[in-house]
């Protein structure tokens, strides 16, 4: 079995339940952070799931408290920083390990295209910055820039960062990546392409990053213990059920469809409303009662 890193299991970017009125809707917060918690799931609070660079900051601090407080210190919450103004992402990470973020997860500010070195100073200053650990968040789809390997492995020397969330659906990246760090007991890897959980997990990762543990924190569990303890069967058939669940909220979407489409299930589920934060919207009534037709076959047999 995996020697575990600090930093490691199962991390959900979870969503941003709001209200009618777009106000956090803390007793959904709490209702999702103890589900996660039963489970031994941590959450990540304002990642692209969770609509960060959508939510404000006094938003963020007030949902990050109330998952701090519900959690207690059972797992860890990981809290999304983005954005393209420094000033302000530092002012905002200050609030939100004031608030109680274990560890801050920053992507890349891309509004312009940035060099590898640019991308190294950015992190290396933020790192320098912070009173939390810092966690790098490679995701090409939103940021459509890709962190390189090599300035990542400078960064992973840095007292202050502690792992990498790599999103970026890339086999090959991914095993070159693991190569570099999974003996490593002072960085993290976490696969943030949940179709690619099992095989990360077989190659050392510490840990996987699925938004469909949303709702079904337990299988995602399941599939981490089965990973890490090299029972390869049992994950790699856990890994397929997933993927097959993933695409309920996903086939023929929009990313920003498909968030909209999760908490659709969310709501089913009931842990959070369907209302979304601008611009994002919810969904047609044609599409919301597709999920709701896919979902209720998997509920009672996944939960």
């Amino acid at each position: 079995m995996k020697t575990l890193n600090k930093y490691h299991g199962v991390v959900v970017p979870m969503v941003t339940p709001i209200t009618k009125n777009n106000e956090i809707d803390i007793d959904a917060v709490k209702r999702i952070i103890n589900n996660f918690a039963q489970y031994n799931v941590s959450a990540l609070i304002m990642g692209t799931t969770g609509e960060g660079n959508s939510v404000s900051v006094e938003s963020g601090v007030k949902m990050i408290k109330a998952a701090s407080e519900a959690a207690a210190g059972r797992i860890t919450i990981y809290a999304g920083l983005a954005g393209n103004c420094i000033s302000e992402q530092y002012d905002a990470a200050v609030k939100f390990i004031e608030a109680g973020a274990d560890v801050i997860a920053a992507t890349l500010p891309c509004y312009y295209s940035l060099t590898p070195k640019q991308m190294y100073e950015y992190y290396k200053n933020l790192a320098d910055t912070l009173t939390a650990p810092l966690m790098l968040y490679n995701i090409t789809i939103t940021t459509h820039m890709s962190i390189p390997l090599d300035v990542i492995e400078k960064l992973s020397h840095h007292p202050n960062i502690v792992g990498l969330k790599d999103s970026e659906n890339n086999i090959q990246r991914m095993e070159e990546a693991l190569t570099l760090f999974s003996d490593r007991e002072d960085f993290a890897y976490f696969c943030g392409c949940a179709a690619n959980s099992a095989k990360a997990l077989s190659l050392g990762a510490d840990g996987i990053v699925p938004s469909v543990g949303n709702y079904l924190p337990k299988i995602y569990n399941d599939l981490f213990e089965a990973g890490i303890s090299g029972n390869t069967e049992i994950a790699d058939d856990l890994q397929a059920k997933t993927i097959e669940i993933g695409k309920i909220n996903t086939d023929n979407l929009t990313l920003g469809e498909s968030l909209a489409g999760l908490k659709v299930i969310m709501k089913m589920y009931g842990l959070c409303e369907t209302y979304m934060l601008p611009p994002l919207t919810e969904l047609e009534e044609e599409t919301v009662i597709n999920i709701q037709n896919k979902v209720r076959d998997i509920i009672n047999k996944y939960k």
